[in-house]
């Protein structure tokens, strides 16, 4: 499609975003009204939203609109499902300049849409405006199936720390990508396009994880969440996480050892969890540490001692990943 998205006209971007988009038989009501309606058999609705900011999120230099859509719906319905929820509906919120190109969003729906249809869910509705710079804002929604939600907060001394899922492979990826290059490749899409593994969320939840979530910011970081909300200490081995060869040989060309991006490297959307140690878990699942009587700061160490190095993502900081 040629033009801008100013020469279009709001709800020609709105006709040309929808028209797009496919269905389940959760949405009652779809976009075009003044609201959807989704289903929701449990009685219960599990919400996250999210902000990409371009600059600060994405480059489009480095990912194509499409990427940005894969990322912005796979990082919310990570979220859904590490709440042991299974994904429904997603809203966007879509702030673009006039002069850019109709391809951008209409690229970009056709991320989000594909990615949703990977984790069972549909983009339902939103809205569209005017701005500066390129925002994307999602909501996602999931419903729990008549389970109760798996929090940050029940984690128990005893319990095996286990995780599911890519770990340090898009820190990687923003490695590579930050000093030009775009190989390895199944590094750099890793960055561009996390696969959360959104069944095992929902799976968790029912073989009886007592705590989790998504390793968004890091994964010291988002066992620090879990240490905290539960009141524990958790301890990880780094002997269990297996380091790809590949990521070896990139940490070695940039000179940075690939435990820190392991460790501390976030947008993976990989599932971490806390388990009865009687637990049986499939293969998916590796068991990575354990969760100890609670102690002096830091509530999570690495083969039992604290990790001193910098890493994790901070909004309102000037850590990355």
């Amino acid at each position: 499609m040629k033009g801008t998205v100013g020469e279009l006209g709001e709800f020609g971007l709105i006709r040309e975003l929808t028209s797009r988009l496919t269905t389940t038989p959760a949405v009652r009501v779809g976009p075009g009204d003044d609201a959807a309606v989704v289903a929701a058999p449990d009685r219960r609705v599990v919400a996250s939203t999210d902000i990409l900011v371009e600059g600060r999120h994405f480059r489009r230099d480095w990912s194509t609109a499409y990427d940005v859509g894969r990322k912005a719906a796979a990082q919310n319905l990570a979220d859904i499902a590490a709440m042991g929820a299974v994904p429904t509906a997603l809203l966007l919120g879509l702030v673009v300049p006039a002069e850019l190109p109709v391809t951008w969003p209409t690229e970009l729906m056709d991320g989000l849409r594909d990615e949703c249809q990977v984790a069972g869910a549909c983009v339902v509705g939103g809205d569209v405006v005017r701005g500066d710079t390129i925002t994307v804002s999602i909501t996602a929604l999931g419903d729990l199936r008549n389970h109760e939600p798996v929090t940050r907060a029940g984690a128990q001394p005893g319990d095996l720390v286990a995780v599911t899922g890519w770990l340090g492979w898009s820190a990687a990826g923003f490695a590579v990508l930050s000093r030009g290059f775009r190989s390895p490749r199944a590094f750099v899409e890793a960055h561009r396009r996390p696969e959360p593994p959104y069944h095992a969320g929902p799976a968790a939840a029912g073989l009886g994880a007592t705590a989790m979530c998504d390793v968004s910011d890091g994964l010291i970081a988002d066992l620090g969440h879990i240490a905290e909300a539960s009141k524990v200490r958790i301890d990880i081995r780094s002997g269990a996480i297996d380091i790809p060869s590949q990521m070896n040989d990139i940490g070695q060309a940039v000179g940075v050892d690939p435990l820190q991006w392991v460790l501390t490297g976030g947008e993976d959307h990989a599932i971490v969890a806390t388990f009865p140690p009687d637990v049986k878990l499939p293969a998916r699942w590796r068991v990575i540490g354990e969760v100890l009587n609670p102690s002096a700061l830091p509530q999570v160490t690495v083969d039992g001692a604290p990790w001193t190095r910098k890493g994790g993502w901070d909004h309102f900081g000037d850590i990355e990943s």
